[in-house]
């Protein structure tokens, strides 16, 4: 009975009321947002919309920490919501769906995503509770406020994924920005040669159709979101920043012989 008991704690994941993860944020809060957030934004994937699954097979025997998740980008944030939910329910044990809510009620805790600090801090509250459920705030060295800019690289950016991968799951897009066939950011290749994470490439579609830039307003209803986890990789030291970028441009489908199957 105390082992089944304890089975059962794990897989619900409540243990450790006052956890904070590697940024000094508490764990219950973070789970609350995850909760509140999956709640608001579900009728959005499975309602208004269907979201078409594949691959979360790759997922079920991955480790718990020192994943890095790299997919195209299409809106602000519900590229990430929809990654949330998906892992959410695979931790439930459903494969390819989010059709049962029921696994909103023990989110994974242990996920992040990597964000431009600007798009977090200046555009209203919303972005900041966004923020509380896992947000990695780094500060883009080649765009600010719509702008292409040219600064000093942030150097504490590979340091705050590095915690993230050494506590869970990290999401990046490495494309840094929404925009549709921007190029790979060669800082990709460089965390992965630093960091040597097993990296799971995602091909996301739809969501620009769907969904306004920011992904909180409906733009178009009865859309296929369509997400595809592909077969996890683990780089060598010996491959080059090069070699690595044209393996993600590939996997994640930004190579020109993909471009008429994403919008």
């Amino acid at each position: 009975m105390a082992s089944k008991l304890t089975r059962l704690f794990q897989f619900m994941d409540t243990l450790g009321l006052g956890e904070r993860d590697p940024f000094g944020n508490p764990i219950v809060f973070k789970r609350i947002i995850m909760v509140v957030l999956g709640f608001l934004t579900y009728s959005r994937l499975v309602m208004y919309n269907k979201t078409k699954i594949k691959g979360t097979e790759h997922l079920d025997d991955l480790p718990e920490r020192g994943v890095l998740f790299l997919s195209n980008h299409q809106t602000y944030f519900m590229d990430v919501i929809c990654l949330y939910h998906i892992f959410f329910s695979v931790k439930w044990g459903f494969r390819n769906s989010v059709n049962y809510p029921i696994y909103l009620l023990a989110p994974r805790s242990n996920l992040f995503y990597v964000a431009a600090a600007e798009t977090m801090k200046d555009d209203g509250i919303l972005p900041k509770v966004f923020a509380q459920a896992g947000a990695i705030l780094v500060n883009r060295s080649w765009r600010a406020k719509g702008e292409n800019v040219k600064r000093e690289v942030d150097l504490e950016a590979v340091e705050k994924i590095k915690k993230g991968l050494g506590f869970g799951w990290v999401i990046s897009f490495p494309q840094g920005t929404t925009r549709a066939f921007a190029p790979l950011r060669k800082g990709t290749a460089h965390l992965i040669k630093s960091t040597n994470p097993i990296v799971v490439p995602v091909r996301i579609n739809g969501f620009r159709r769907a969904f306004d830039k920011k992904g909180l307003l409906l733009k178009m209803r009865n859309t296929q979101l369509e997400v595809e986890f592909r077969q996890p990789i683990q780089f060598q030291e010996h491959d080059t920043v090069e070699a690595i970028l044209d393996k993600i441009a590939s996997e994640v489908g930004l190579t020109l012989e993909e471009e008429n199957k994403i919008d």
